[in-house]
């Protein structure tokens, strides 16, 4: 790629465990003081178990949805047996060399495709969580500055996976870093491969 520049913040694709739509229901209720059904989908999360029945969640949308999700086994593992394997694939997407620093929107924005399934995947895992997508607001920012963008399901994961591979994708000629698109597929493939492997999904954050 051409010249760096100072990115705004870092992002990181997180591994899932729980698709995130299907927990909604269950963080409304635990917001009501109904925690029974989030509990069962987030066995063994402490801030989750310590709810008490009839009292309303202190815990805002976006945390809840993060603590349920996460995978936290892959998610603690070492670099070694990080979703890329420790080959810095991470590092590489989480500080793009644009002025908000997410690759995925990069992507995007600076690529074509025949097929849409490409760029609604790609949308979907930069945008999902903005409540215009969703539907619903406040699961994309926490109080303490959490803040999720979307997620792909272990399915979506397999789906994007394949269509990078198949090369349907054209780069756009006013693409301000050469090469960039190309780096970003390949970086984006490994934890893709990553996450298929494990039967996971993603989530995309970013940290201020």
């Amino acid at each position: 790629m051409g010249k760096y520049i100072p990115t705004s913040g870092f992002h990181t694709l997180d591994p899932i465990r729980n698709n995130p739509e299907q927990v909604i229901d269950a963080i409304l209720a635990s917001v009501a003081g109904d925690h029974g059904d989030l509990k069962k989908v987030a066995p063994g999360v402490s801030e989750i178990e310590g709810l008490v029945e009839g009292v309303p969640s202190d815990i805002d949308k976006a945390t809840l949805l993060f603590l349920s999700c996460i995978d936290w086994e892959t998610s603690s593992a070492s670099a070694a047996d990080s979703l890329d394997g420790g080959k810095g694939s991470k590092e590489k997407l989480g500080r793009w060399p644009t002025e908000d620093g997410n690759a995925i929107a990069y992507l995007v924005e600076y690529s074509t495709s025949k097929k849409n399934t490409l760029h609604e995947l790609l949308a979907k895992l930069t945008l999902g969580l903005n409540p215009d997508f969703l539907g619903e607001e406040g699961f994309d920012r926490g109080n303490l500055g959490l803040e999720l963008l979307g997620w792909l399901t272990a399915d979506e994961v397999k789906e994007l996976r394949r269509e990078i591979t198949r090369g349907s994708w054209v780069v756009k000629a006013d693409e301000p870093f050469d090469g960039g698109v190309q780096d970003g597929f390949r970086h984006l493939s490994a934890i893709l491969n990553g996450a298929e492997k494990r039967g996971l999904g993603l989530l995309m954050r970013r940290h201020s």
